[in-house]
């Protein structure tokens, strides 16, 4: 008599996704709140882009990345207190460096920086222990860009730690360092997690089959490689190194285009739930558009300037590469998850369908309106369009939110 395959329960898992996610939106949602606090008080861009990225968008991953990689090896998932260990160190240790800062308590930041790096280090322990029981593919390229993108967010983080809690060489080297430091958490770790989880959750949100193609490894190689050589570049004040990092990360953005072309040929014409699935597919498209736009400006600026302090500017790329890709992603991403590994039977996932179906094109059309006005209008130093863009973008973005959190409780019932 043939013995019966293990059955795996996923679901503490997904809950830690839940709440991750949660938390993920709540930063977001911060985020665009500290936007409208005065200059001073947010430091310039530095707490939205904060809470954006080191808040939003590592919090999410703290609470996906794991899930995917139990999921790809046909595993049993990490023990869930690990997991919620994880998440809590990071979203406590992003809020905690923010409110450090803001208030000028360096023992308040450092502490919280302490927290997030230590927080990494427990998604990377939750990413990589179940592979040791893998009954399937583990999706090596995949797994081997998360050790890549945790690696790099975890140097970058520790920098940053050392400089609120005023080392001396970091505080004196600060100019040339804190380029490298946005270089590697910005595209190193996030951009890098996303793209590479795009390689198999584009294809499952358009309705294609997964596949490898070469253009997927040169996406991940150049994503993970570029940001390293353009932080080098900077540290060391190198401008070759510098550049041929900036052209390294420029072919790994082309080849993610290509790779989402090729999918997006043989995707599925879905005939149920279509406002649902145009908010999550029309996001990540969108997304990975400000992707190209935003790489290509932040890679041509070091490529043609080289490691300057100049070659580096956060009003260039806020609007295409924290806002339309970041910002886009997580919330199309979270569209599609929550009904797919959220709480709930099916007709409550049928509930969430429709919650966040609604007004699917006029949050899509008005979030890439905001996001084309910001980027337009910080380089430019535009009050209008930046003002208008925070707005329309931060509407679109915010009833998104909204959507999610109120899919979030339809799930319990």
């Amino acid at each position: 008599m043939r013995r019966r395959a293990p059955v795996v329960d996923r679901s503490r898992d997904r809950v830690v996704v839940v709440l991750a996610v949660g938390l993920a939106v709540g930063f977001l949602v911060a985020a665009l709140g500290s936007a409208l606090l005065p200059e001073t008080t947010r430091r310039g861009a530095w707490l939205p882009l904060h809470l954006a990225l080191a808040g939003g968008a590592t919090t999410a991953i703290a609470g996906v990345m794991p899930f995917f990689s139990a999921a790809f090896a046909a595993a049993r998932p990490t023990d869930a207190r690990l997991r919620i260990g994880a998440v809590l160190a990071v979203a406590l240790g992003a809020g905690a460096v923010a409110a450090g800062v803001v208030v000028a308590l360096p023992i308040v930041a450092a502490t919280g920086g302490v927290c997030f790096v230590a927080g990494v280090a427990l998604v990377a322990l939750a990413t990589l222990r179940p592979l040791r029981g893998a009954l399937g593919p583990s999706r090596g390229i995949v797994i081997k860009g998360y050790v890549a993108a945790l690696a790099e967010v975890g140097l970058g983080a520790t920098v940053a730690t050392l400089y609120v809690a005023g080392w001396p060489p970091l505080v004196a080297s600060w100019a040339s360092i804190k380029p490298a430091h946005a270089w590697l958490n910005l595209v190193g770790f996030t951009s890098l997690v996303i793209g590479t989880t795009l390689l198999h959750f584009f294809p499952t949100v358009v309705g294609a089959r997964i596949a490898v193609h070469r253009s997927a490894r040169l996406a991940v190689g150049g994503l993970a490689a570029g940001p390293v050589l353009v932080a080098l570049g900077f540290a060391l004040s190198i401008d070759v190194v510098g550049r041929v990092g900036g052209l390294v990360v420029g072919a790994g953005s082309v080849a993610l285009a290509v790779y989402a072309r090729r999918i997006w040929t043989t995707r599925a014409r879905w005939t149920t739930d279509r406002a649902w699935h145009r908010f999550a597919i029309g996001g990540l498209v969108s997304a990975l558009g400000w992707f190209g736009i935003g790489i290509a400006i932040a890679a041509g600026r070091v490529v043609v300037l080289g490691t300057t302090p100049a070659a580096w500017s956060i009003e260039a790329v806020f609007g295409p590469l924290v806002v339309g890709w970041v910002g886009l992603a997580i919330l199309a991403s979270a569209s599609h998850l929550l009904p797919a590994v959220g709480p709930g039977d099916l007709a409550a996932h049928a509930r969430q369908r429709t919650i966040l179906g609604r007004w699917a094109s006029a949050r899509l059309l008005a979030a890439d309106a905001g996001i084309a006005a910001l980027s337009i209008g910080l380089p430019l130093g535009s009050d209008p369009l930046v003002v208008a863009g925070t707005v329309v973008a931060g509407i679109s973005l915010g009833v998104t939110a909204a959507l999610l959190a109120i899919a979030i409780r339809a799930g319990f019932g």
